[in-house]
């Protein structure tokens, strides 16, 4: 199925957070192991990278991010910050964005693939996409759920809906 929107070789640049929250959405989770193996199955793939805010007390989410290490992944992760409220003393929010780092990597990477293949609906990667298929003549292959892929990024590269590959990558019930 994803033969047909690829091109030569294949590196992948995974936004947990957009990925995180869409499969609350879908109602299922994605075993990573499985979406390797279907990605190394049907594509000539070079990379695969994974872009997370780190909560360096999770005890489950360092075991998670050492395994994907170990099976190949190229893990990028930084600190979450927290972000108080200014007007409640108490209040905020966690943090973590890895924008930047997914684009350096993209760019850097950039002579090692012909298809790159971007699992996050974020709109902010539109100008992106549209910079590597127009000046570096690349294939731009979107993988997110019609509820979180932006029209930006529609309009600039080929989307396949994630729910489609739920029987290859979808996680066994626990």
């Amino acid at each position: 199925m994803i033969k047909g929107y690829i091109q030569g070789r294949v590196s992948v640049f995974i936004d947990a957070s957009n990925i995180y929250h869409s499969q609350k959405r879908l109602g299922w989770r994605i075993d990573f192991r499985k979406l390797l193996d279907y990605l190394k199955k049907e594509t000539d793939l070079r990379e695969i990278y994974y872009y997370t805010a780190r909560d360096l007390s999770s005890v489950a989410q360092t075991k998670f991010l050492n395994f994907l290490e170990m099976i190949g992944y190229k893990v990028r992760s930084k600190k979450v910050k927290f972000i108080k409220d200014k007007n409640k003393e108490k209040e905020g929010f966690h943090k973590g964005n890895l924008d930047v780092e997914l684009t350096m990597d993209i760019l850097e990477t950039k002579e090692k693939y012909d298809t790159l293949m971007l699992l996050s609906g974020d709109s902010d990667f539109g100008p992106l996409l549209q910079l590597m298929k127009m000046k570096y003549r690349k294939r731009c292959l979107v993988i997110a759920t019609k509820h979180s892929i932006s029209i930006e990024l529609i309009k600039c590269a080929k989307y396949i809906d994630l729910k489609k590959l739920k029987l290859q990558i979808q996680k066994d019930k626990e």
